[in-house]
């Protein structure tokens, strides 16, 4: 997951550190590698201290991915923080390069992983390299399933999503890929 996240960040680092003045060159591979070491480690430090409804929120489009969002708040402050020590930026260049990385980059995740077309980010391969553990792995799982049902997502009305929601919609609303879709809400 690390090599698909550093090509969403060298996708999206042209405005906000190549064409930056505030970055110096020899300085902006460096910094791309940050911002994607940031998003990455982020994301396990927000599982690790219990956040699994933050990060299912995130996947499940329930909060806007934007400063507003305390996952993107985190992030943002933990590569600021990093840029300012590491490279020399000061606060005021950090916090642009953060603010306009992170919002972009976790939206594209996001995207990617609910679309059944893209492959190239799957939302169980994403939790799974973040959670470190598959406990926290089921919880997260278990906190999409939760909003899951709540979105009219459990096929058989048992009050939980799990294989038996997957086959009633294999047989009969577009196959695992709309299950999938559904419960990330992609159309």
């Amino acid at each position: 997951m690390f090599e698909q996240l550093t090509q969403l960040v060298q996708q999206y680092g042209g405005d906000a550190v190549v064409n930056n003045n505030a970055v110096p060159n020899e300085h902006n591979e460096a910094v791309i590698s940050e911002t994607s070491n940031s998003i990455f480690e982020g994301l396990k430090k927000i599982v690790s201290e219990g956040g699994t409804d933050q990060i299912a929120g995130l996947f499940n489009g329930n909060s806007p991915i934007d400063s507003s969002n305390p996952v993107v708040q985190q992030i943002q402050q933990q590569l600021s923080g990093n840029l300012g020590e590491k490279f020399g930026l000061n606060n005021t260049d950090s916090n642009g390069v953060a603010s306009n990385l992170i919002p972009q980059i976790l939206g594209s995740l996001v995207n990617k992983a609910k679309d059944p077309n893209d492959n190239s980010f799957q939302i169980s391969d994403i939790i799974n390299s973040i959670s470190g553990n598959s406990t926290q792995a089921s919880g997260i799982m278990d906190t999409i399933s939760k909003y899951g049902v709540q979105f009219g997502l459990d096929q058989n009305n048992d009050g939980k999503l799990d294989v038996a929601d997957v086959l009633v919609v294999t047989k009969s609303k577009g196959g695992i890929t709309g299950f999938i879709g559904k419960l990330f809400g992609s159309k």
